[in-house]
């Protein structure tokens, strides 16, 4: 797939499965991701990766977030599950720099940037994947639990795997007017 195809006809998928990248593929999947636009070279990401038994982990700090924000017994189970959706998670972390001209929105804004690489180089390599937010990225319990400083955001969690579901590669046409202002 060219890389103009890949760009028009990209769509997350929600229902992944084993395989998840793994050796090369999930290193081309980083290093994608650590070509982000980067002002001032200061490479705010950092990257976690969570497979295997680190989904459990990830789960238990979910339903123990859920449960500290007084969720109901249906939204700690939804958080309980979320995990499971993929056999590969990628946690990206805007790691802000304070002691820079670059602006915090900026550095964030990078770690975003480095998301969407990443899940356009998992589909280059005939993988997928759907970036997730949900609370969890601004509960205090889930920024500890993966080292965040006060300064540092989680952007979301790349799930990452292999389409359950074909969808639809095929180009549509979308009206690009109501986006566009001239100045």
């Amino acid at each position: 797939m060219d890389a103009l195809e890949l760009l028009l006809n990209r769509r997350s998928a929600s229902r992944l499965a084993e395989p998840a990248p793994t050796g090369i593929a999930l290193e081309n999947i980083i290093r994608a991701g650590m070509r982000a636009p980067d002002h001032g070279a200061l490479q705010p990401w950092r990257f976690v990766i969570i497979e295997g038994e680190g989904r459990q982990r990830l789960s238990d700090v979910l339903a123990r977030s859920a449960a500290a924000a007084e969720m109901d017994a249906k939204g700690i189970d939804k958080a309980t599950q979320s995990p499971f959706r993929a056999p590969l998670i990628i946690t990206v972390i805007a790691f802000c720099d304070t002691q820079t001209k670059v602006p915090h929105w900026e550095q964030v804004v990078s770690a975003g940037c480095a998301v969407q690489a990443m899940q356009m180089a998992a589909l280059a390599q005939g993988f997928n994947g759907i970036w997730r937010t949900g609370p969890w990225v601004a509960r205090g319990d889930v920024r500890e639990a993966f080292g965040c400083r006060e300064q540092d955001e989680i952007v979301g969690f790349l799930y990452l795997g292999t389409p359950s579901l074909k969808s639809s590669t095929a180009f549509i046409p979308v009206n690009i007017e109501p986006f566009i202002r001239h100045f």
